[in-house]
């Protein structure tokens, strides 16, 4: 195929698959946390396998989130997701805890104090993302992805399609013409479900859900539709595949359609840039194109330890922008404080707002009025078009 015409695949993994209940329970304690107090610092991590739980860490806040909350929030989790299985059972986990207080040292190069502002909690480069091949203007593969493993779940949460396990996998490779998607070549979904489905009866089950997510006209030929290729799923989630927090994060963000900084989101509070300043460039990068001023967009920001401002941002629009890229990254910092405190103002960060986030992505998901995916709100469109006369 010419650069005009190829191929591009993303995938995504359910709530149930064992990185991903890793990270549901790292944010779990996250938003315990900051319930208990905004100003708390968090940074947990969880190891899962068969019927154990490891929780790690560093934190500092209340006592009243104590070990033993903790672990009842891992337990809260795992059951939320779905798992009574004899291999994976909230009730009979062994779950351990060895969270301990934050270190000293990283805690003075971020704590503000007289005239010095926030600091960032980590030196680090991240990444956010927008384009207009969506609604939610997001890469179409990743989000075709998601919706596929949203809507599984959503009915076998409901009992509809109860012979769903909680583990699951899409992936949706798009063929795209001049830049723009035009079909589906090949989809791919692998979901635990009850024993004693054959692998046609499975087949059966999820290609409605196939059918109901891509636009009218895009399936690919039946051949090119693969549901359990192995057979057989049954013994699924942490019982037959360890989990990690943080080993998802080209799920959580654009399916690798736009760059990726390296760090993980889950188990983080908001003054750990990772997560907040990839919040903010996301944010960014989709009133960007919501304004009409490019169709794909690419920022940039870099952050040191304990320094508020950001080093850089870099503003790429891909060729497809009507404004000048310098003059469109000195309106972004105008019109929003990228210092680590301006961002969790901003966007309202310190909220317990996050386990939503641990599962079906980050990004392209819908602003609430609780404060949940406030980075994914088009509010300063007027602004943009304003400052260039569109």
């Amino acid at each position: 195929m010419s650069l005009s015409e190829y191929l591009f695949t993303s995938e995504s993994v359910s709530e149930g698959h064992p990185d991903k209940v890793c990270d549901r329970i790292s944010d779990s304690i996250v938003d315990a946390f900051l319930a208990a107090d905004e100003d708390s610092r968090v940074a947990v991590e969880t190891l899962a396998t068969t019927n154990r739980v490891v929780l790690a860490g560093e934190v500092r806040g209340p006592e009243s989130v104590s070990k033993d909350v903790m672990i009842e929030k891992a337990r809260e989790a795992i059951r939320a997701i779905g798992y009574e299985q004899e291999g994976f059972h909230w009730k009979t986990a062994e779950v351990e805890c060895h969270v301990h207080e934050q270190s000293a040292d990283i805690a003075q190069g971020v704590d503000s104090a007289g005239e010095k502002d926030l600091g960032a909690g980590d030196q680090g480069i991240m990444f956010g993302y927008a384009c207009n091949e969506t609604d939610e203007l997001m890469p179409a593969p990743i989000q075709f992805s998601h919706r596929i493993l949203r809507k599984m779940a959503e009915d076998r949460h409901s009992g509809k399609s109860a012979e769903f396990g909680p583990d699951a996998k899409s992936q949706v490779t798009l063929r795209y013409v001049d830049g723009k998607p035009v079909g589906a070549t090949s989809v791919v979904v692998s979901t635990q479900h009850a024993d004693g489905l054959s692998q046609a009866d499975v087949r059966s089950l999820v290609l409605p859900y196939v059918e109901a997510v891509l636009p009218e006209g895009w399936m690919p030929s039946e051949d090119e539709i693969y549901i359990n290729p192995t057979g057989r799923f049954v013994i699924g989630g942490p019982d037959g595949d360890a989990g990690l927090t943080g080993r998802k994060i080209i799920v959580d963000t654009y399916g690798g359609a736009a760059p990726h900084g390296g760090g993980a989101f889950s188990g983080k509070d908001p003054t750990k840039v990772d997560r907040s300043a990839a919040y903010a460039a996301r944010y960014l990068a989709k009133n960007v194109v919501a304004a009409g001023l490019a169709e794909r967009c690419t920022i940039q920001v870099a952050y040191a330890i304990g320094i508020s401002k950001p080093l850089a941002l870099y503003v790429n629009n891909h060729g497809t922008g009507n404004v000048d890229e310098i003059k469109l990254g000195s309106v972004l910092r105008q019109l929003m404080d990228l210092s680590p405190h301006g961002i969790r103002e901003h966007l309202s960060l310190c909220r317990p707002i996050y386990v939503p986030t641990s599962a079906y992505g980050h990004f392209g998901r819908k602003a609430e009025e609780d404060g949940r995916f406030s980075w994914e709100r088009t509010d300063l469109t007027g602004e943009l078009k304003s400052a260039f006369g569109a």
